[in-house]
């Protein structure tokens, strides 16, 4: 399916992301003296997926002017569904890895519980601090003997992004700080406030993309949702589940959804045509509702605080103890990290840090986005991600979010299925993923 092709890299990684191709196919190798960097000098590689952003914003290059000593070659691999079981099976044999990895944040559970002895750790290592980051950033890729195998890159917190123009012709508040305490705290009032926009919507228009959109928002802002900490698989007893699941087939059975399905065409479409009012929206989503709304959509978006903090992806960066150069690759992945180059990050692909201590640099607490009628995103999204509970993620999260949404909620939302018949639907195409 087109959209889990698609959500696996995208909810990683930065804006304009969709546009990034592979810059080279092969497997990563691993580092050497010499080989290629020159006399004397060190070649670090790093094996990521899609277009990660570090080479784009031109980490490497500065890093490399830095320590001359040093030369950097990266390898990617387009989709991460293609690149992270090839991760795993260098693991397993030790060999065929790049000195520094990349991980999507729904792998890092399984790579924290199952090969942290095969990694670094990267708690210990020269240049990281535990205190720059997000608590539940860093306690994401810390195992239970307190090992932290992965920095954290980027995080993707939320926040609501509506058109003004549409909320206005529906008789409600157009100004950011008015919409956000529309629905302040309560998943139910963003409910509410799409029956009030249906009320007198504009021909045409419906409140939300979709209702699976608004079913992972508010999982993503629970602590506990499809496992337990005792790694235990819980969505099917979760009442943060259930919750999400029942507002969000509530926005389908009130018909306040465009029924569409995300990463597809006809979303992309529905922004250009101004064809829905909100979009739960990570930080990291911004460039492509630009891209994808075209300059007829300019001072139309805003953005908004989401009714509660919630993520929605992000990555990490792990050190094999295969690797030939861990030492110095340990101190490339912690200055890749720092608060500083996740500013950097950010200003020039849209990445949002997950390293707090970047917040209050002006690269970030700064920052204003010109399409989005000059919303202080530095400060929305800051505030967001502070916010976000300790999420405890599973080996399996991705699959389960998957069925979820695009076996279960989207028969409710498409096919005009009942709530409980889309929901049993979703459970048995879960089960029979997990079997196997």
């Amino acid at each position: 399916m087109r959209r889990t092709v698609i959500l696996a890299v995208v909810a990683a990684l930065g804006a304009g992301l969709l546009a990034g191709c592979a810059e080279d196919s092969e497997e990563p190798g691993g580092g050497s003296v010499s080989g290629g960097g020159g006399k004397g000098r060190t070649t670090i590689t790093v094996g990521v997926f899609g277009a990660f952003g570090l080479k784009e914003a031109g980490l490497y290059d500065e890093y490399m002017k830095l320590n001359k000593n040093i030369e950097i070659k990266q390898t990617s691999i387009e989709r991460n569904e293609n690149y992270y079981p090839q991760l795993l099976t260098h693991l397993g044999s030790g060999s065929g890895l790049a000195d520094i990895q990349a991980v999507e944040v729904n792998n890092i559970a399984e790579i924290t519980a199952t090969q942290a002895d095969k990694l670094v750790d990267l708690g210990k290592s020269e240049g990281v601090s535990k205190d720059a980051f997000l608590p539940w950033k860093w306690a994401q890729a810390t195992d239970k003997d307190g090992k932290t195998v992965g920095l954290g890159t980027d995080i993707g917190p939320q926040g609501i992004c509506y058109r003004k123009d549409l909320f206005a012709k529906a008789g409600l508040p157009a100004d950011r700080e008015a919409v956000g305490r529309l629905w302040a705290g309560d998943w139910n009032k963003y409910l509410a406030a799409g029956k009030q926009f249906k009320a007198k919507a504009p021909k045409g228009t419906a409140f939300v993309d979709s209702a699976s959109g608004v079913m992972a928002a508010i999982t993503g802002s629970s602590a506990k949702r499809f496992y337990d900490e005792n790694g235990e698989v819980v969505y099917k007893t979760n009442p943060a589940v259930k919750e999400a699941w029942d507002i969000a087939a509530a926005f389908a059975t009130e018909g306040l959804t465009g029924k569409l399905q995300q990463f597809t065409p006809a979303w992309d479409q529905g922004y250009a045509n101004g064809t829905f009012a909100t979009v739960s929206c990570p930080a990291w989503m911004l460039g492509y509702i630009q891209d994808k709304g075209g300059a007829a959509g300019k001072d139309k978006w805003d953005v908004a605080p989401a009714p509660k903090p919630s993520n929605w992806g992000g990555s990490f960066l792990i050190v094999p103890e295969a690797g030939k150069n861990k030492t110095e690759a340990a101190k490339l992945a912690a200055w890749l990290t720092a608060p500083e180059q996740q500013a950097k990050l950010f200003e020039k692909r849209g990445s949002f840090p997950s390293a707090k201590a970047a917040y209050s640099l002006p690269a970030v607490s700064g920052a204003k986005h010109d399409y989005f009628g000059g919303a202080p995103i530095g400060e929305i999204f800051s505030r967001a991600a502070e916010g976000i509970p300790v999420t405890i993620v599973g080996p399996k999260d991705l699959v389960i979010a998957q069925n979820l949404a695009d076996v279960g909620m989207l028969q409710v939302d498409q096919k005009g299925r009942s709530s409980k018949e889309g929901w049993e639907a979703a459970v048995k195409a879960i089960d029979n993923a997990l079997d196997q």
